[in-house]
C-alpha cells in the first residue's frame, strides 16, 4: 500500500466507527491496476475481531440474478431464519431455498438492510464487494439500496468499481477515486532499477501499481541494466490497461497449451470451484498437474476446492486471449459437466455462451430462467435472458415476443433507456393482437420516462383501435392506462375519446362525462364506480382510477377510501411499482383533508420509492405534494427546491398535472408569505396547464384570495364563479365551504358575513387548514370593519390551528392580526415545542412509535435497519422528555 496513507486513514476511522456501532458505506473507483483490491485486503487485514464478508463480481456471472447476494451471505445463511417473515421468504427463494417467487423487490432490499443488521448484532461487520462492475444488477441495486440506509448497526461495506468498465451501475454513495501513486512511492515499488529504466517505466505506467510491478517484472536482465531501447515498450498513446493486459497475455502465452486450456475454462466458470474446473477441463484434455505452471508463474492461487486468479485483468486475459473456438469449448465443456437439476440457470448460460447461431432449445432454456428471475424480482437479470433468448430464435413472431419481454423487464427494472433499445428491435408487423397490446404498453411506457405523457396515451389508444374486440382481456388494460395518461398531461380531450371508446366502461367513461359537463349523470357513475370498487376482487387499476377521478370532484373522504384500498391492495400483493402512484393519491387526498403530517409521510415514502424504482414521472408528482406541504409549513427552500425540481422534469415534457400541481405549491407559498401579486401569477398558471376547469378546481380558492389580496378582484370573478357553479350542481361536497368563503371575499360588506358564516358550518370534511383560513379571512373582514372584540375569536382559533398544524406563515398573519384587534397571541403549546426539536427522521420514527408500531415494523416502512429506528428513538426521547413508548404515545395524543 505504497503511497496510500490517506486512503489507509480512512478506512481505518471506518472500521473505528463500526466499532463504535456506526455504519459507513464507501464506492473506491479507479483504473484496472490502481489499488483498489489492495485497498480492500488492508481493510480486511485490519478488521480485527470483526466478521467479514467478501464478494468478488466476475464478468461471466454478471447475468446471474443475485449470484453475488448468495455468495456474499453464503457463510450466515442461518442468519435468514431471525428475519421477518415476508423478508425471510424473499431470501430463501432468492438464493435457491425454496420455489416461492418474490412478489417485490424492495423485500429483498430489506431483507439485506435487515440481514446485516442482525448479523452485526454478534459484532461489527466489514462487507468488501471487489469488481462490483461485473456483479449482477440485481445483486448491485440490493446492496446499494442497503448501504445507503445504514446508519447505527456497525456495519461497514466496501465498494470497488473499475472505472470505464462495462457493467452493474454503483449509485448514490460518498465515493474515494484512486489516482496513480507520486513519484516517491512509485520508486519504492522498482528497487534496484537505474534511474534511466525508473523514468521510463514510471512514465508508461502513469503511477499505477500493477502497471509498474508487471511492467518492471517483464524486463529481460540486460533492460533491467539500463539497455532500454525507445521501442523496447508500447507506444505511451495507448491505453493503460491495455497495455498491462497485453502483459498478462504475453505471460499466459508462454505457458503450455493444455495450461492455457485449463486457464480457459478456470475463466470461463464463475463459481471458481476446482472440481468443476477440472472435470470441465477434464472434457478439453487437460488434467490437474497442467494447473501447475499457472500457479508457479502467480497467476492463479490454489485454497483447497477453489481457483482464484490473481487479479480480475489476469482472468480477462486468459479468457479475451483464447481463440474464439476456445472460448466455445470451454463453456460447452462447463454446460456438459453441470447438472441441469442442480445448475439450470449456470447451464443455460454457458450454453448461450457456446451457440454461434439460433437455436431454439438453448433459448427455451434461457426463457425459463427469465421467468425464475422475474418471479424474483430481479428484473435486470429477467430482461437479459429475454434478450438472449431473443437472439437465439429464428423465428420472427417468436423473437418479437421475447424481445417485448425483454423491453417489459427492463421497464421494470427502471432500465428506461434500454427498454426502449429493445423495442427499436422488435421485428414489425406484429400479427398476434396480444402481442401488439404488450408492445404499444411498452412503447407507451417509454414515452412516459422520456417523452410526453399525451404521446403515450395515444399509443395505447391506437392499439386499442387496433386490437378492438378480438382481445378483450387486453383492451380494457389499454384503455385504463390510455387515460391514466391523459389525466397526467391533463389532456380532458384525450380522456373524453377513450371513454368514447367504450361507454359502458365506467371507468374511462366517467371522467369524459364530467367533462362534458354532464354532472349529474356523471356524478351518479361515480358513486356507482366507488360502490363496484368496494366489492372483493376490484382491480388495482379500477380503484385506483376511482379514487383519482373522486379526488378531482373534491369527495375526499372517497378518494381517501379508495386510495387508502389502493396502497393496501400494493403492499399486500407486493406490486411495488404502482406503490408509489398509490401513495400518491394517498398523501393528496390526507392533504386536502388537513392530515398533514399523514400527507408528508405518505408522500416522502413514495417518493423514496419513486426514486429506488426510478419512476422519475411519479417522484415529480410526489414532489410537487412536499412542495405543497412545505409551503404550508413555511419552508421556503425546500418548497422552491423541490417544486423547481419536479418543473425541471415536467414542464419539457408537458405532464399537465405535474406542472400545474407544483405551480400550485409555489403560488400558496408566496400566497402564505404575503407576495399576493406573485402567487396570483403562479396560480393563474397552474390553471392554464390543463384542458379543463375541473383539473384545478382544488386551487381556485387559492386563486381567489390572492387576487382579492393583490387589489384584482376582476381576476377573482371567474374563479369564483366557476366554483359556485360545480358547488350549486354538485352540492354537499368540500368545496361548498369554500365557494362559500370565496363569494364572501367577493361580495359586498352586507353579504359577506352571511357567507363567512355558512362556510364555517360546511367546513365539515374540508380539514382543519381551510377551516382555519376561513376563520382567519373572516377574522380579517371583521377588524377592516373595527369590530375588534368580533374578530378575535376567528383569529385566536385561526392561530390555534396554524400553530398546532406548523403553518409558520399562516400563525404569523393571525397573530399580527389577532395582535392588531387587541388580543394575545402566545397559544404556542409545550407538546409543539418539544416535538419541534426532533430532526425529520426522529419525527419520522416517533410518529410511527406512538401507533404502537414495533421497530421492525417501523423500519419496514422507512427502510431502514431496526437498530437504526431504535437508535432514532435512543435520542429522541431525551429531546421530548420522555423515557418510554407508553409516555410517547401519552405526549402526542395530548
Amino acid at each position: 500500500m505504497q503511497g496510500r496513507t490517506a486512503e489507509r486513514d480512512r478506512m481505518d476511522r471506518m472500521l473505528a466507527g463500526a466499532r463504535r456501532g456506526m455504519s459507513s458505506a464507501l464506492l473506491v473507483g479507479g483504473e484496472a491496476g490502481i489499488g483498489k483490491t489492495a485497498l480492500l485486503d488492508y481493510a480486511a487485514e485490519r478488521a480485527d475481531g470483526m466478521r467479514v464478508l467478501r464478494v468478488e463480481g466476475i464478468e461471466s456471472e454478471m447475468e446471474l440474478a443475485f449470484g453475488g447476494l448468495h455468495h456474499l451471505f453464503l457463510p450466515v445463511l442461518h442468519v435468514v431464519d431471525r428475519l421477518p417473515g415476508p423478508q425471510a421468504a424473499a431470501m430463501r427463494a432468492i438464493c435457491g431455498l425454496t420455489d416461492d417467487a418474490v412478489r417485490d423487490r424492495l423485500t429483498v432490499g430489506l431483507a439485506v438492510l435487515t440481514m446485516l443488521s442482525e448479523i452485526a448484532e454478534e459484532g461489527p461487520l466489514l462487507c468488501l464487494v471487489d469488481d462490483a462492475q461485473w456483479l449482477d444488477q440485481p445483486s448491485v441495486d440490493v446492496f446499494t439500496f442497503a448501504a445507503r440506509r445504514l446508519r447505527a448497526e456497525g456495519v461497514v461495506m466496501v465498494f470497488a468499481v473499475r472505472s470505464g468498465a462495462r457493467g452493474a451501475d454503483v449509485q448514490g454513495l460518498p465515493e474515494l477515486l484512486l489516482e496513480g501513486l507520486d513519484r516517491a512511492a512509485a520508486e519504492a515499488l522498482l528497487p534496484g532499477l537505474p534511474p534511466y529504466v525508473v523514468d521510463r517505466i514510471i512514465g508508461e505506467s502513469q503511477g499505477n501499481p500493477l502497471a509498474l510491478i508487471e511492467l518492471s517484472a517483464a524486463l529481460t536482465p540486460a533492460q533491467r541494466e539500463g539497455q532500454l531501447s525507445p521501442l523496447a515498450l508500447p507506444e505511451a498513446t495507448s491505453r493503460l490497461t491495455s497495455r498491462i493486459q497485453d502483459a498478462f497475455v504475453t505471460q499466459i502465452g508462454r505457458l503450455p497449451e493444455a495450461t492455457q486450456v485449463m486457464l480457459g475454462v478456470a475463466a470461463a466458470d464463475d463459481t471458481g470451484e476446482l472440481p468443476l474446473v477440472l472435470a470441465a477441463a477434464g472434457r478439453l484434455g487437460a488434467a490437474i498437474e497442467d494447473l501447475a505452471p499457472a500457479e508457479r508463474s502467480g497467476l492463479v492461487f490454489l485454497s483447497g476446492d477453489v481457483v482464484r486468479f490473481r487479479h480480475p485483468l489476469v482472468r480477462y486475459a486468459a479468457y479475451r486471449g483464447a481463440p474464439l473456438a476456445g472460448r466455445i469449448a470451454a463453456h460447452k465443456a462447463l454446460a456438459d459437466t453441470l447438472a441441469p437439476s442442480r445448475h439450470a440457470h449456470r447451464r443455460a448460460w454457458h450454453l448461450a455462451a457456446a451457440s454461434t447461431g439460433p437455436d431454439e432449445q438453448v433459448a427455451d432454456e434461457l426463457e425459463r430462467v427469465a421467468e425464475w428471475a422475474g418471479s424474483r424480482q430481479a428484473m435486470a437479470s429477467a430482461s437479459a435472458a429475454y434478450e438472449r433468448a431473443a437472439q437465439l430464435t429464428a423465428d420472427p413472431q417468436r423473437r418479437a415476443r421475447r424481445l417485448i419481454c425483454a423491453a417489459q423487464k427492463a421497464s421494470d427494472a427502471g432500465q428506461d433507456k434500454r427498454c426502449g433499445a429493445l423495442a427499436d428491435q422488435v421485428p414489425l408487423p406484429l400479427r398476434a393482437p396480444g402481442t401488439a397490446a404488450d408492445f404499444a404498453r411498452v412503447r407507451a411506457v417509454v414515452e412516459l420516462g422520456y417523452g410526453r405523457p399525451e404521446t403515450a396515451g395515444r399509443i395505447l389508444l391506437e392499439c386499442a383501435d387496433l386490437i378492438g374486440p378480438s382481445r378483450p382481456d387486453k383492451l380494457a388494460p389499454l384503455l385504463v392506462d390510455a387515460v391514466h395518461a391523459a389525466f397526467s398531461a391533463g389532456d380532458a380531450g384525450l380522456m373524453t375519446e377513450v371513454g368514447a371508446r367504450a361507454p359502458d366502461l365506467l371507468v374511462v367513461g366517467v371522467p369524459g362525462r364530467l367533462f362534458a359537463e354532464e354532472t349529474a349523470g356523471a356524478l351518479g357513475s361515480l358513486q356507482e364506480l366507488v360502490r363496484d370498487s368496494r366489492e372483493p376482487g376490484t382491480g388495482f387499476m379500477d380503484r385506483l382510477m376511482t379514487g383519482i377521478y373522486c379526488h378531482v370532484v373534491a369527495d375526499h373522504a372517497a378518494a381517501h377510501e379508495m386510495a387508502a384500498a389502493s396502497v393496501a391492495h400494493c403492499r399486500d400483493h407486493g406490486i411495488g411499482g404502482w406503490l408509489p402512484t398509490a401513495l400518491h393519491l394517498l398523501a393528496q387526498t390526507e392533504l386536502a383533508l388537513g392530515r398533514h403530517e399523514e400527507a408528508s409521510a405518505h408522500a416522502a415514502e413514495g417518493l423514496r420509492l419513486a426514486e429506488y424504482y426510478h419512476l422519475d414521472h411519479r417522484a415529480a408528482h410526489l414532489r410537487a405534494v412536499l412542495a405543497t406541504l412545505a409551503a404550508v409549513r413555511g419552508q421556503e427552500e425546500d418548497c422552491r427546491a423541490l417544486a423547481q425540481e419536479a418543473l425541471d422534469y415536467t414542464r419539457p415534457r408537458d405532464v399537465g398535472r405535474g406542472t400545474a400541481d407544483a405551480l400550485w405549491a409555489l403560488g400558496l407559498l408566496e400566497l402564505g408569505l404575503g407576495h399576493a401579486e406573485t402567487a396570483l401569477e403562479l396560480l393563474e398558471s397552474a390553471q392554464q396547464q390543463v384542458g379543463h376547469p375541473l383539473l384545478t378546481m382544488l386551487l381556485l380558492p387559492d386563486l381567489v384570495e390572492a387576487a382579492v389580496r393583490a387589489g384584482r378582484p376582476e381576476r377573482a370573478a371567474e374563479p369564483t364563479r366557476l366554483l359556485a357553479a360545480w358547488a350549486a350542481a354538485a352540492p354537499g361536497t368540500p368545496l361548498d365551504a369554500p365557494a362559500r368563503r370565496c363569494l364572501a371575499m367577493t361580495a359586498r360588506d352586507e353579504r359577506a358575513e352571511e357567507h363567512f358564516k355558512a362556510a364555517a358550518q360546511l367546513h365539515q370534511g374540508c380539514g382543519d387548514f381551510e377551516r382555519a383560513r376561513t376563520e382567519l379571512l373572516h377574522g380579517e373582514w371583521l377588524r377592516r370593519l373595527r369590530r375588534k372584540i368580533d374578530a378575535r375569536d376567528h383569529l385566536r382559533e385561526a392561530l390555534e390551528v396554524f400553530e398546532r398544524l406548523g403553518a409558520r406563515p399562516w400563525a404569523r398573519r393571525a397573530r399580527a392580526e389577532l395582535q392588531a384587534a387587541g388580543g394575545s397571541a402566545d397559544v404556542t403549546g409545550p407538546v409543539d415545542g418539544r416535538v419541534n426539536r426532533l430532526s425529520p427522521q426522529e419525527r419520522e420514527v416517533v410518529r410511527l412509535a406512538a401507533t404502537g408500531a414495533t421497530n421492525r415494523e417501523i423500519a419496514t416502512q422507512l427502510f431502514l435497519s431496526p437498530r437504526t429506528v431504535g437508535h432514532h428513538l435512543y435520542r429522541a426521547f431525551p429531546k421530548l422528555g420522555i423515557s418510554s413508548r407508553t409516555e410517547l404515545a401519552e405526549l402526542l395524543a395530548s
